[in-house]
């Protein structure tokens, strides 16, 4: 495996400098939410967009933006030559394996473009404001896996480049045994989903006793209710968010994973009104907390503190939400505990999503 570094401090050209001097046609590959914040985002550098397109099979004389929706073989026997923006995301392995095909034959980007807080991105300006908190982070991860991975992500982040993500993924059994080294008998899943991380801990923890999985979407809560029924071991279900007060907010649903809070809501509008709850609420003593909460991570580990203080579980925390939970997590978690060794793994996926901050007490 390759080796990376930090990138360069000052960092002095990021993917939206190399996009905006680009002189061939850029196509945008993809539509929808993530193509709208692209687009915005393309506004601001003056980048203008040649054309859209879509895989071949997916086009149906549809348009997006005003423009007429190719399929690639139409971009490819327009143009000679042009640089492909990729504007969605993907964990399948045969979609990513797709992705790098293309990126073989074609010179492609796929900006960050962070999945709440639209108005903060990880750019240049970013980086060297926050270097100094940035290698803070890095210098106290616990191994050398941690901060290539960690290294690797902040390469991409401000170039673009997929090969970045494809040297900096893990094994989603090695991250468990990262996490079991101790006997996992009960377990908090904050952002439960459907009850895929609940099958997962089920799979990779085999002392497992408990689960008390929160959920705030309702139809994602209908599923996950179905598989407590189901599971072999003890699983409470409860359709709340995680915060750091008890009280009642407003809950921006989609029936998928991006249903958020709306204080970190990037786009979803199915709005509904959701309770909120914290972890220290609840009065468990579990050894294993997974947090993903799509964007609310700060606000459910500071509801978290006195739990993980009192209780030392090992600890799952999603850093990709927003553009400063890369290292602002680490920060809080850092200076309200001890005993704690950091690590980082990333689950594959396209763009840097499924990267994961794990705790684990001495």
């Amino acid at each position: 495996m390759i080796r990376y570094k930090l990138p360069e401090y000052p960092c002095k050209k990021d993917v939206w400098d190399t996009l905006s001097e680009e002189r061939r046609p850029i196509v945008v590959y993809g539509m929808g939410n993530g193509a709208d914040k692209l687009f915005d985002r393309f506004e601001k550098y003056g980048i203008t967009v040649a054309e859209v397109f879509a895989s071949d099979g997916f086009v149906r004389g549809h348009s997006y933006r005003g423009y007429k929706v190719l399929s690639f073989s139409d971009i490819k026997e327009k143009y000679s030559d042009f640089v492909i923006v990729l504007s969605f995301a993907s964990n399948r392995s045969e979609v990513i394996e797709m992705f790098s095909d293309i990126d073989k034959k074609h010179d492609m980007y796929i900006p960050d473009m962070p999945v709440a807080n639209i108005e903060e991105y990880f750019d240049r300006e970013f980086y060297n404001a926050n270097y100094d908190r940035i290698r803070a982070v890095y210098d106290m991860l616990a191994d050398d896996e941690s901060k290539n991975i960690y290294s690797a992500v902040l390469n991409y982040k401000l170039t673009g480049r997929l090969s970045y993500l494809l040297d900096s993924c893990s094994d989603k059994a090695e991250m468990y045994s990262l996490i079991s080294n101790k006997k996992i008998r009960s377990v908090i899943d904050a952002g439960a989903y459907n009850g895929d991380t609940a099958r997962e801990a089920e799979e990779y923890f085999p002392s497992l006793e408990s689960i008390y999985a929160i959920e705030p979407d309702k139809r994602n809560f209908k599923k996950l209710s179905k598989y407590a029924e189901e599971s072999k071991c003890n699983m409470t279900a409860r359709n709340a968010a995680v915060w750091c007060e008890c009280s009642e907010g407003v809950f921006m649903g989609s029936g998928n994973r991006n249903s958020s809070i709306s204080s970190t809501a990037s786009y979803e509008n199915r709005v509904a009104e959701c309770e909120l709850i914290t972890i220290d609420c609840l009065g468990l003593s579990p050894d294993y907390i997974k947090y993903d909460v799509e964007g609310a991570e700060l606000e459910a580990l500071t509801g978290s503190l006195e739990t993980i203080r009192r209780s030392t579980p090992s600890l799952l925390v999603s850093i990709y939400h927003r553009s400063r939970d890369i290292f602002s997590l680490a920060e809080l978690l850092r200076d309200n505990t001890e005993g704690y060794k950091f690590y980082i793994r990333r689950l594959p996926s396209v763009p840097a999503w499924e990267l994961n901050l794990i705790l684990i007490h001495a």
